[in-house]
């Protein structure tokens, strides 16, 4: 939207010479509409048979609302956590009385209508044969106790080889809530050490891949506790990271990766690993830094496995964006 000002008075004597731009960041609040589909109706001069245009497919057969406001309404439940209750106000602050029963209808129709989206999403996500998973936990209001939670879990599924994310809500951080998505998956699969995850990481059609930043925590915990090994371990760590920054840095292949790697990272990876299993003989294993060499110890093939291919990545990382996403006002049934 453009305003132009010019000045007041006669200015037909003046030359234009220029101009100024003056920005505003203005808002219009959304409206409501009506849309009304008027069908005309025809019929034969002989009045046999009649014929009607035919009504556009719509979300929900015979409802009032429209796709717009459908998406309006998943939108502002599911992204921004506005409670369906609160929707119904705004609805009633333009004179629009909808019952709470007809707008938990609308969503529930709604949601069904993007199920085969979600499937295809499913498929989509573990078609590359490559997976970062983490859960996170957060507070889910009680249907039916007004004011009462539970805890729940959001188990983020990402694929770094399309960077596409999947969010499956489950009530649980048991194994069942991974059933749909990983038993069934095949390919390299990238985690922290929740035993979930390396219980799906032994099976056969798995490689499992450990994560750096988690191991890197570890020994970040341990610098209170002895930091001449904590450090140690941390900077041969950061070479580690070096060489991604590296490949990063020159906008390498996956080919040239894997070979950058094999070059400049697994002496490193050879270097530490010694270290580490030399060292964690003489090392209290109670200790903070006893714990965090036994936590890359135990994991020592999964996180050496990022090598195996340029296309995978040193950690979890490209996970914790999404996390933002999930904010912690909770779920509601309305």
């Amino acid at each position: 939207m453009e305003v132009e000002i010019h000045p007041e008075g006669d200015l037909s004597s003046l030359v234009c010479i220029g101009k100024e731009v003056t920005e505003e960041l203005d808002y219009e609040p959304a409206r409501f509409f009506i849309r009304r589909y008027i069908r005309y109706k025809y019929a034969p001069k002989n009045g046999e048979g009649v014929r009607i245009g035919e009504l556009p497919e719509r979300v929900i057969d015979k409802g009032i609302p429209g796709s717009g406001l459908l998406a309006s309404i998943l939108v502002d439940k599911y992204m921004d956590h506005l409670p369906l209750y609160r929707q119904k106000q705004r609805f009633a602050r333009e004179n629009i009385q909808i019952a709470s029963s007809t707008i938990e209808g609308w969503t529930k129709e709604a949601l069904l209508k993007l199920h085969p989206l979600y499937d295809q999403l499913m498929f989509d996500i573990k078609a590359k044969g490559y997976l970062q998973v983490d859960e996170t936990p957060l507070k889910v209001l009680e249907s039916d106790k007004k004011g009462a939670c539970h805890q729940g879990y959001y188990w983020v599924y990402h694929s770094p080889m399309d960077d596409i994310t999947l969010f499956d809500y489950q009530p649980t951080r048991g194994m069942v809530a991974t059933k749909s998505m990983l038993d069934s998956f095949r390919g390299y699969l990238q985690t922290d050490g929740y035993a979930v995850y390396e219980k799906h990481g032994r099976r056969k059609e798995v490689t499992h891949l450990a994560c750096w930043a988690h191991a890197r925590r570890e020994y970040e915990r341990a610098l209170d506790n002895d930091k001449p090994k904590a450090q140690h371990a941390l900077t041969l760590i950061q070479q580690l990271y070096a060489v991604e920054r590296k490949a990063k840095e020159e906008q390498l292949d996956a080919l040239r990766i894997k070979e950058l790697r094999l070059k400049e990272s697994l002496p490193v990876l050879n270097e530490l690993g010694k270290w580490i299993f030399t060292e964690v003989k003489n090392t209290l294993p109670k200790s903070q830094i006893g714990k965090a060499m036994q936590y890359s110890m135990a994991r020592w093939d999964a996180l050496s496995a990022y090598l195996y291919d340029g296309n995978l990545r040193i950690d979890n990382n490209p996970v914790y964006p999404n996390f933002s996403i999930i904010q912690t006002f909770g779920l509601t049934a309305a």
